[in-house]
């Protein structure tokens, strides 16, 4: 495990691994699109904010996590099918207030925990007051769902959606036509790769050594962080073939 560099309140990345992109398939794209349409201008519903985090979220950012969120699950969810693991698609409800599915996939009773980023990522982030110090997750624990995960899994999504929405001038908006949302997503290549794993003896291990990054600071001298998050950095996490090993056990 690597710490990250830190001076101050800033730190950075010393543990990377290389972007390594497969395409999606164009009908994996729809489906999620249609449920990210669905969540955040439909009958859905997501937090305005992170746990502990300060800024409020519009729907064009809310659907961007969505899109990128349920795309990583489609995709590991395919990367193992095909290391011959036995897993169920995604759920695809959309949910109303107080709701939510409590576990993304799960392969042999083995719980995971998708997390997606941009392609150019390497951390996998988890809000520190989303979890108490056995590394169970507090919103699942409270309501007796699913709160220990077996695995938490990095996925990266090429292009970035937030930067694609941002730079079409519709990230903090409310109102998005949908036929702009079609032109946006079908107008790119979608990309993806498995960046690592951790286990959920990982995660107590960074719990308790402190791998967190505050809430403010800045990573890379460019991100300021919304909430203080636990990490790990994607070069020390463990890849796709370690990871259906310990699956199929």
């Amino acid at each position: 495990m690597t710490r990250l560099n830190n001076y101050g309140n800033n730190y950075k990345i010393n543990s990377p691994k290389p972007f390594n992109g497969a395409p999606i398939p164009a009908d994996r794209i729809e489906k999620v699109k249609e449920f990210a349409c669905a969540m955040c201008f439909g009958e859905g519903h997501h937090r305005l904010h992170r746990t502990g985090g300060q800024y409020d979220r519009r729907a064009g950012e809310q659907f961007c996590n969505t899109f990128q969120g349920k795309l990583a699950e489609v995709v590991l969810r395919d990367c193992l099918i095909s290391h011959g693991l036995p897993c169920d698609e995604p759920d695809f409800g959309v949910y109303g207030e107080g709701v939510w599915d409590d576990t993304d996939l799960i392969v042999n009773g083995k719980t995971i925990s998708v997390k997606s980023a941009a392609h150019f990522s390497n951390l996998l982030l988890l809000e520190t007051k989303d979890y108490d110090s056995q590394g169970n997750y507090l919103p699942n624990l409270n309501i007796g769902a699913t709160a220990r995960y077996d695995f938490y899994v990095l996925v990266r999504i090429c292009p970035d959606i937030k930067g694609i929405f941002k730079k079409n001038r519709i990230f903090y908006s409310d109102d998005i036509a949908k036929e702009t949302i079609d032109q946006t997503i079908a107008s790119q290549q979608w990309l993806y790769d498995i960046a690592g794993s951790i286990s959920h003896r990982g995660l107590i291990e960074k719990i308790n050594l402190g791998y967190k990054i505050p809430q403010n600071a800045m990573l890379n001298g460019s991100t300021r962080m919304d909430a203080e998050n636990y990490y790990a950095q994607a070069g020390d996490m463990s890849d796709i073939d370690r990871l259906c090993e310990k699956l199929s056990q």
